[in-house]
């Protein structure tokens, strides 16, 4: 729910108990509005009661990476009492400021656009949604259509499960009327009629039909990082992290974040502590992320969802295991980097003309190796003039696959005879290093 939220949001208020302090759900609502790259204005709540510690919780969110304007950082931090009503109207002050600066509008007479917070099936009511409007003005009557359901809205609810007519921007609402229940995170539209709707509803689950034989979505797997490079997909590795205790949590991450580079960068969106959570999944969907856990399980429900939306989740019981297996997936996603090995060194002692084979350098090698497979620089008063392969490679009238140090050998180059007595070789292999 935070991660969706967190997408569809343009302004999180991130509430902090000033008792209580920053808590596991904190930490995982700022990763989300982070990931979201929504503004945070925090509201430190409950400053009525005694044990409240405002610059605790100032402190806590630092480590964080939130930062208050009061401590050089540019986050809001408003001290409020839902209790008492103090600071609730400074609040609004300061969201409406933010709203300013960031020019968010909408208009309540144009085209109707919204998002699916939530939807379930209500056994008295049928599919109920509850649909964030974002743009227009949502009537009670309207025919509309949500991912692959459609319907005429019959009755709409506000927050407070009051039945109204109409809901404008940024205003909640739950509607009764589609004919199934739609996913989370789908966008509403609206139609002149129903069989405008129907039209377009049954040709999208046609069309849904038709590839459900065909590959699903998906998802980055560790196994599919060196394709996903190859294809110019990705240059970064996102991961969520869950562990059995905090401890266990800052060392998972700490490792992790050694494995980035220069060339990739290995992004850690979330840790906590617990059991791999639905939350966990729906914030690897958004971020089309990886989740690894040390020492923990899978939620059922968790599970079911990562299985349907290929969300690739590793558990992992040895600390060095879970860091291997993602040393060698950013490996994979490297460019290969490789470097000059030199082999040996060989003197042109000869020339000589054969009938059936043309040129060949007489030679002798004064230190190393020269193979069939050399790559050569060949220098001539010590200027290079000729770099290539080695063609062919004899020792007394036979073929061989090296020569080394102290032997005679006959040479010749692929695509170059020019070559004079006095020439001194240099061979040298390439090898990929990374």
């Amino acid at each position: 729910m935070r991660a969706r939220g967190a997408q569809v949001t343009d302004i999180a208020v991130l509430v902090v108990a000033a008792d209580d302090g920053v808590m596991p759900q904190t930490i995982e609502a700022i990763n989300h509005a982070r990931n979201a790259e929504v503004p945070i204005i925090v509201a430190i709540n409950k400053i009525d009661r005694p044990e409240a510690n405002v610059v605790r919780v100032k402190q806590q969110l630092v480590e964080h990476g939130v930062v208050a304007t009061d401590f050089g950082g540019d986050v809001e931090m408003i001290p409020v009492s839902a209790v008492t009503g103090e600071g609730v109207d400074h609040l609004l002050e300061i969201i409406l400021l933010q709203a300013e600066i960031m020019e968010l509008k909408a208009d309540p007479a144009g085209d109707v656009e919204g998002v699916v917070i939530e939807a379930k099936k209500d056994k008295g009511r049928g599919p109920v949604a509850t649909i964030l409007v974002q743009n227009g003005t949502l009537k009670r009557g309207d025919v509309v259509a949500v991912g692959l359901t459609y319907g005429r809205i019959r009755a709409m609810f506000d927050f407070a499960g009051k039945e109204v007519k109409d809901a404008g921007p940024s205003t909640p609402v739950e509607i009764l009327g589609l004919d199934e229940v739609p996913q989370a995170g789908e966008r509403l539209v609206v139609y002149l009629d129903e069989k405008q709707a129907k039209a377009k509803i049954e040709a999208l689950r046609e069309k849904a039909r038709d590839q459900e034989f065909g590959s699903a979505t998906q998802h980055l797997t560790l196994a599919d990082l060196k394709r996903a490079l190859e294809q110019g997909e990705t240059r970064e590795l996102r991961i969520i992290v869950k562990a059995d205790v905090q401890g266990s949590v800052e060392a998972v991450r700490g490792l992790i974040e050694k494995t980035d580079n220069e060339e990739i960068d290995v992004k850690v969106l979330h840790a906590g502590v617990g059991n791999v959570n639905l939350n966990d999944v729906n914030l690897a969907e958004a971020a089309d992320a990886i989740v690894v856990g040390f020492n923990v399980g899978i939620e059922g429900q968790a599970k079911k969802e990562a299985e349907r939306l290929k969300i690739e989740v590793r558990t992992y019981r040895v600390i060095y295991d879970l860091i291997e297996e993602i040393e060698k997936a950013v490996a994979g996603m490297l460019e290969p980097v490789f470097e000059e090995r030199y082999q040996g060194t060989v003197e042109i002692r000869a020339v000589f003309n054969l009938t059936k084979v043309g040129k060949v350098a007489g030679s002798h090698c004064t230190d190393g190796k020269i193979t069939r497979n050399s790559k050569v620089r060949v220098r001539r008063d010590g200027e290079v003039v000729f770099e290539g392969q080695v063609a062919s490679l004899k020792h007394l009238k036979e073929d061989v696959r090296e020569v080394t140090a102290g032997f005679d050998c006959g040479i010749q180059f692929a695509g170059w005879s020019d070559f004079r007595e006095g020439d001194v070789i240099e061979a040298y292999e390439i090898v990929q290093v990374r």
